[in-house]
C-alpha cells in the first residue's frame, strides 16, 4: 500500500459546527453560569439617614 492509498483511507474529522455558533454556545454558557453581581451599595435607591429638623 503506497502512502497515498493510506492516507485517502483514513477518515479526516469535519467539524460539523461552524465556529460563529460555537463561539455563541461558549458565551451562552458563561452567562448561565456566572452568579449575578450584587448591586453596588452606593448606586442603590434606597433610605438614607435623614437628619431630624
Amino acid at each position: 500500500m503506497s502512502a497515498t492509498e493510506r492516507d485517502e483511507s483514513t477518515p479526516r474529522a469535519v467539524s460539523a459546527v461552524p465556529m460563529r455558533d460555537l463561539l455563541a454556545a461558549c458565551a451562552a454558557a458563561h452567562a448561565i453560569s456566572t452568579p449575578p453581581r450584587l448591586p453596588d451599595p452606593e448606586t442603590v435607591p434606597g433610605e438614607r439617614h435623614r437628619e431630624a429638623a
